[in-house]
């Protein structure tokens, strides 16, 4: 593990990904790759209830992570993997907080309602992904910090979100951490990371209309889908 993503989601987590493979530093985990191997949510969400996570064994095949569900184990990361850097994204947090009440929020709420409880009780009944993954969700990712309604009103979510960059900063080493926003394009990243700077625009990926259009925005298909636990990938 070269590189351990610390940022929320909406912060740029799925740009970072393509530019940190674009550099060379991947196959790179992400949500994403969930959604691309669900066989992967079960054994993440052992992880959540293990004293000890095998995290050579989750992240087999990984030369980096940003977003969830690892960024929830940042932490722990960290002092697993003391040569790898740590990169936390950022952004304004307003602009974060408008593009999580598009997204995220607003998955968490379909979630909630009455059809989507009863879609996640149906799944539980027959065996299928998505009860396993709103529960991986629930103990792994973003959804954790921001579990209750009061956490998601405004005001309370930017100051979570700023907690967050606080602790990070104060637990990793500056000469170990970049704080990275992704307007800023390659330069920073590149000279963090000491190689050269691509002759490329910095990526755009996932921008709230992407979001909202993909399976991470809906992922009710997962209601239909049985994935035997075979391993991580």
């Amino acid at each position: 593990m070269q590189v351990i993503g610390t940022g929320f989601g909406r912060t740029g987590t799925l740009s970072l990904k393509t530019a940190l493979e674009r550099l060379g530093f991947g196959p790179c985990h992400h949500m994403v790759d969930v959604f691309a191997h669900p066989r992967q949510i079960r054994p993440w969400l052992a992880a959540a209830t293990a004293r000890q996570a095998d995290w050579d064994r989750l992240l087999v095949g990984y030369e980096s992570c940003v977003d969830g569900p690892t960024s929830a184990y940042w932490r722990q990361l960290a002092d697993h993997y003391p040569k790898a850097k740590v990169i936390l994204t950022t952004r304004d947090p307003e602009r974060w907080l408008a593009s999580m009440q598009r997204t995220l929020f607003a998955q968490r709420r379909r979630i909630e309602s009455l059809p989507g409880r009863a879609a996640v009780l149906l799944s539980s009944l027959l065996g299928t992904d998505l009860a396993a993954f709103v529960r991986m969700v629930d103990t792994t990712l973003d959804a954790r910090t921001f579990a209750t309604a009061a956490d998601r009103e405004p005001e309370r979510a930017v100051k979570l979100f700023q907690e967050h960059t606080a602790r990070v900063v104060a637990a990793i080493p500056a000469g170990r951490l970049l704080v990275f926003d992704a307007a800023a394009g390659w330069g920073p990243l590149c000279e963090f990371l000491e190689v050269p700077v691509p002759d490329e625009p910095y990526p755009r990926v996932n921008n709230s209309s992407d979001f909202t259009r993909s399976g991470l925005g809906r992922p009710l298909p997962l209601l239909l889908r049985r994935t035997r636990r075979r391993g991580p990938r």
